[in-house]
């Protein structure tokens, strides 16, 4: 049995990854638009965002002003807690 491709890429570092873009149209350059866009992708480099931002710049009309990135790797260490007492319902 062999593993998926996405758990693959988890243990390789890739982790989820959010975007948020701000552009601008040619016909309205004075407002400002947002767009979103999440994938998996591995920091620092951020190869996934890397390609669709040069996709966005060769094939999209929309000038790009700013892009915020937010980044959470999804395999780390384990969160474990003691509990200090036990509570009994019924």
């Amino acid at each position: 049995m062999q593993a998926s491709e996405s758990f693959r890429r988890q243990f390789a570092g890739y982790g989820v990854l959010t975007a948020e873009i701000l552009y601008r149209m040619p016909d309205h350059p004075a407002l400002l638009q947002s767009f979103l866009w999440q994938t998996e992708d591995k920091a620092p480099q951020f190869p996934e965002l890397r390609r669709f931002l040069a996709y966005w710049e060769r094939e999209i009309e929309a000038l790009i002003h700013s892009v915020r990135v937010a980044h959470k790797d999804l395999i780390g260490p384990m969160d474990v807690r003691y509990a200090k007492g036990e509570f009994l319902i019924h």
